[in-house]
């Protein structure tokens, strides 16, 4: 790791463009709990209360592209700290008939899932304490009901 005290050390939100601020928002607010800070013109500012804003989004039209298949981003990613939080996301995910892809990397379970512009999230789960650390390759399904077992 790097030891640079002048180096960025924090990701200070992500900048996503979506075609309609309003469905937007509400998926941001309902399935990953963010509250709206401020609207300015086409954007709109999302925080998890410690910060102006963690996530941004900007209206780019009805009618824009939707994210593609080559170089880019592949998703933005957001942890939460226990199994029965990762729950909750699934849940709210299915009442809205959004298409999860769930993955235990033995380092961490993740939820795979698309906003409704198209962009790439995960919300994921840290297991690195249950086991050695590395991640040594591993993707396999798992099932969410059983997050509330653990």
């Amino acid at each position: 790791m790097a030891d640079d005290a002048r180096a960025p050390h924090l990701v200070g939100h992500v900048h996503l463009k979506v075609r309609d601020l309003a469905p937007a928002v509400d998926f941001y607010t309902g399935v990953l709990g963010l509250g709206v800070t401020e609207y300015q013109g086409r954007y709109a500012f999302l925080s998890w209360g410690e910060r102006h804003h963690d996530v941004a989004l900007q209206a780019v039209g009805a009618g824009a592209d939707g994210p593609g298949s080559g170089v880019g981003l592949y998703h933005a990613a957001f942890e939460v700290a226990t199994p029965d939080a990762l729950a909750t996301v699934h849940e709210r995910l299915r009442e809205r008939d959004v298409r999860v892809s769930p993955v235990d990397h033995g380092i961490s379970k993740a939820l795979y899932f698309d906003d409704p512009d198209g962009n790439g999230l995960e919300v994921y789960l840290d297991t690195r304490e249950s086991g050695d650390g590395k991640w040594a390759g591993q993707n396999e399904r798992f099932d969410p009901a059983d997050l509330a077992e653990e």
